[in-house]
């Protein structure tokens, strides 16, 4: 900058000779140089700045269509990610239904089979209940019965006499000899 600032100053104070020509002085003949650079470049550079131009528009447009073909393919892979999703989805939809069915299912099983347990063993009970109440009304049949036979033998023993019995042996012995006569 401080350049620029002292080419303008000597601007000022060119010796005003009457003759052109060229100076070698570089901080002096500044404004002159940068105005041939510019329209050298000017000249020259159009066509070099035009190319860099247009590979730089160039570049900018394939990113661009680069860009677009990456879009595309990443809504095509969303799509693709989304339609297997729903199939996925549907396939767990199916196997939640599928394993509620078979909850259900082995649930019913497990009631049927619980169900016929506690019949059986209701039957078990019940012919257990049966079997003791027919073994102890069996029991109590037999000793009352043995009770009677005791009772009736001490009354025969206490009202029998040597004579009754005697005749009571005699009466029966009678009445096995018609039985077996009979037989014959």
């Amino acid at each position: 900058m401080k350049n620029l600032t002292d080419s303008f100053v000597y601007l000022g104070h060119w010796p005003s000779a009457g003759s052109f020509g060229f100076n070698t002085d570089i901080l002096a003949t500044n404004p002159i140089n940068l105005s041939v650079v510019f329209g050298v470049l000017i000249f020259f550079g159009k066509g070099v700045l035009n190319d860099l131009l247009d590979n730089r528009k160039q570049r900018i447009l394939n990113t661009i269509r680069n860009s677009e073909e990456l879009r595309e393919a990443a809504i095509q892979q969303l799509e693709n990610a989304r339609a297997r999703l729903r199939k996925v989805e549907t396939e767990a939809d199916q196997f939640r239904v599928n394993g509620y069915s078979e909850i259900e299912r082995e649930k019913l099983n497990l009631i049927n089979s619980t169900y016929k347990t506690l019949k059986q063993l209701e039957n078990y009970k019940n012919e257990t209940i049966l079997f003791e109440q027919q073994r102890t009304i069996n029991q109590v049949r037999e000793r009352v019965f043995q009770q009677a036979l005791q009772g009736a033998i001490g009354t025969l023993n206490s009202c029998l006499s040597n004579e009754l019995h005697l005749r009571t042996i005699n009466a029966n012995i009678g009445m096995f000899g018609t039985m077996k006569e009979i037989t014959d």
